[in-house]
């Protein structure tokens, strides 16, 4: 008889089968195979919140499956994905086919190669039911705020919206950041800058100005900024002192699952649910020619920055061979995890660091290369040598006025040679070039001098990245809720999609008001934060997972009671967005409003007209087809796409971008594929046209 092991997806069952051999059966569970009933609330809050599960009616075949293998089997092993959810799934699987928990059954594996396999099957422990109840604990309360607090919403705003836990939190997130952009009033403020240049080189460098009569410079108007450009003309610039040093810049940690999110958001422009698909892919094994399937990353749902003494030893091998030794530190690095991290599993890196990206790119998907490659450059970086830099800073005096000025040159790249980390929004360089050989005393020429007039900038609007940080540090959810999180609030259009930026909907904003004034914990930053420390405490077998949820409940019982008086009567509206269409029936304005399946238009003369039309995006360019319109669509999940307008008549669709450029062989719209490093291509069967960007 062999033994069943039994895993969460058939991707993993194949590639952990090829490890453990013929006395091994690998198979997949799908998933969750139980969970609370979907058509009430399923949990007896009088007694101890017990919860009611029911086995999913779409994985009957696959309970069927696993009963009968197990049955057969000699023994079996619960080797679900090494979290909280992975050990909830267990314990139900334990449930189902009637496993004794007090048995060593569960096995995890931090990687899907042969090493960690076979450190997983020889590491067997009991499941922990610390685990359970805190997956347990959460789900519970999700449901409840979920389950009663929905209905609230629906007499007093629409039928059919939602409110979570961790959602409701993200939806205020971004509706406060639109409320302080909305508020902010921009303060004019001026600079001086100088354009100069030393008796001892031609190249021209910036200085800006710093002091006036030994106090800051803070102009407030361009009277103030001429006045001081009139006391400066003619005068003597001169060096008064330089600063040479030698600075370092260490890399940046291995990634973990918030910070591979946004790096994935920044650089590829990839959602959070794309990337986690793709980790989860090269995570669960990849068929590499004469390897066969093996899974290229660690897990990829951690917050640990935590790394094994063999993988470090594995990337000084391949950077010693692949840089030299000038490009290893001292010793190997370690980094900090941060306050209140789970740390079970190591931080994100390559499973085998000498397995380079272009050595497997072959093998994999465009979007599993550009994630591996993105690891492996991360980790293998953050194990390099320092990146060392000359810098130089220099005061400048002309009249009463003080100059300043600074650059800087690579003295050795380190880990730079490599890799370096994007940075959310637009870089000014400007002050970071070179600076000419500078000597205290020395007398420079004006090339030019001018004020410039800047405006104080409102606050960024979140984009999916931005997002993703401000829920990690301010504890908003764990690595495993962030992706969920983002797209629960686009799909239910409390947020919407600006090109990169998440911007309120005029229902996320309604509904946060009506959030803030009747349920203010639920959506309070600071309350939230501290009930996933609470849930924590579960995990960690501190907290009483029962009591956890009593202590919510009793407050969150009293406010919803509260909220209903208040509101007694009362019903809000979603204020529509007017447009500039007319409606073809009874010649009133058309505008827009967000139904269950997204935005519409709709006559504003409702109820005595009804009329209503989809909304269409027209773009500049014509389906090579048919030479119709192509328009702006999403797809079910939310993702932009172009069609043709003669749909369902013409079926031609793309993800590519339509540009203005046409084809000089067909003259039909070329498309912009790839990002910013990518081509223009016509899509025109048998044209074949393409070039770079």
């Amino acid at each position: 008889m062999s033994e069943l092991v039994i895993v969460e997806s058939p991707a993993k069952a194949k590639t952990i089968q090829k490890y453990l051999g013929s006395g091994f059966e690998v198979v997949a569970s799908m998933g969750h195979v139980r969970d609370l009933q979907k058509s009430k609330l399923s949990v007896d809050i009088e007694h101890d919140f017990t919860p009611t599960y029911i086995e999913m009616k779409d994985k009957e075949a696959v309970i069927k499956d696993l009963k009968s293998r197990a049955k057969k089997s000699s023994r079996v092993w619960l080797a679900t994905d090494p979290d909280r959810e992975g050990e909830a799934i267990s314990w139900h699987l334990a449930q189902i086919l009637g496993l004794d928990i007090t048995q060593e059954n569960r096995v995890e594996f931090n990687e899907i190669t042969k090493t960690g396999v076979q450190a997983g099957m020889s590491h067997p422990h009991k499941i922990d039911l610390d685990l359970v109840n805190a997956q347990q604990a959460r789900r519970i309360l999700d449901r409840i705020v979920g389950y009663q607090l929905s209905p609230f919403l629906w007499r007093k705003i629409r039928r059919g919206l939602s409110a979570g836990r961790v959602q409701s939190v993200a939806v205020r997130l971004v509706v406060d950041r639109e409320n302080e952009i909305r508020a902010f009033q921009p303060r004019e403020y001026w600079t001086i800058d100088a354009k100069l240049t030393a008796k001892s080189s031609r190249k021209v460098f910036a200085a800006h100005l710093a002091e006036v009569d030994g106090k800051k410079a803070e102009l407030a108007s361009g009277a103030e900024a001429d006045a001081i450009l009139q006391s400066l003309e003619g005068a003597d610039f001169i060096v008064k002192s330089v600063k040479k040093r030698v600075t370092s810049r260490q890399p940046a940690p291995p990634f973990i699952t918030s910070t591979l999110q946004q790096e994935a958001s920044r650089r590829m422009g990839f959602q959070a649910r794309r990337t986690m698909k793709a980790a989860q892919e090269l995570y669960e094994g990849v068929e590499i020619p004469e390897m066969g399937a093996v899974g290229l990353i660690t897990y990829m749902r951690t917050d640990s920055l935590r790394i094994s003494d063999e993988a470090k030893a594995a990337a000084a091998d391949y950077i010693r061979g692949a840089y030299g030794k000038q490009y290893l530190p001292a010793s190997p690095r370690t980094f900090k995890t941060k306050k209140g991290a789970q740390d079970a599993h190591e931080a994100i890196r390559p499973t085998m660091p000498n397995l380079t990206p272009d050595q497997v790119k072959n093998s994999l998907t465009t979007d599993q290369y550009k994630l591996y490659k993105l690891i492996w450059e991360r980790f293998i970086a953050s194990q390099m040598a320092n990146c060392q830099l000359d810098t130089v800073s220099a005061e400048i005096t002309a009249n009463n006025c003080l100059f300043r000025a600074s650059g800087y040159s690579v003295k050795f790249d380190g880990f730079t040679k490599l890799y370096e980390e994007a940075k959310d929004g637009a870089q000014n360089d400007e002050d970071n070039k070179e600076l000419p050989p500078l000597t205290e005393g020395d007398p420079l020429k004006v090339k030019s001098i001018g004020g410039n007039q800047h405006f104080t900038q409102p606050p960024s609007r979140y984009t999916e990245a931005t997002l993703i940080k401000a829920l990690e540090e301010n504890g908003i959810g764990r690595p495993s809720t962030y992706a969920a999180t983002v797209g629960t609030i686009l799909s239910r259009m409390y947020v919407e999609r600006d090109g990169k930026q998440l911007k309120p909907t005029s229902l996320g904003e309604v509904t946060t008001e009506l959030m803030k004034e009747q349920f203010k914990q639920i959506v309070d930053v600071k309350f939230t934060a501290e009930m996933e420390s609470d849930l924590d405490g579960v995990e960690q077998g501190q907290t009483d997972w029962v009591e956890s949820l009593r202590k919510f409940y009793d407050n969150f019982e009293k406010t919803l009671e509260n909220a209903e008086k208040a509101m007694d009567g009362k019903r809000l509206r979603v204020p529509d967005e007017e447009t500039d269409e007319v409606c073809d029936l009874c010649g009133k304005p058309m505008v827009i409003k967000i139904g269950r399946f997204g935005k519409f238009l709709a006559c504003s003369g409702f109820p005595e007209c009804r009329n209503t039309k989809k909304i269409i995006t027209p773009t500049k360019g014509f389906c090579p087809l048919c030479g119709k319109k192509i328009i702006l669509k999403k797809s079910k999940k939310g993702r932009s796409f172009y069609g043709c307008e003669g749909y369902p008549e013409c079926s031609f669709m793309t993800w590519s971008t339509p540009v203005e450029d046409r084809c000089p062989k067909c003259k039909n719209t070329l498309f912009k594929k790839g990002g910013r490093s990518g081509k223009l291509v016509c899509e025109k069967p048998d044209c074949g046209y393409e070039r770079p960007l």
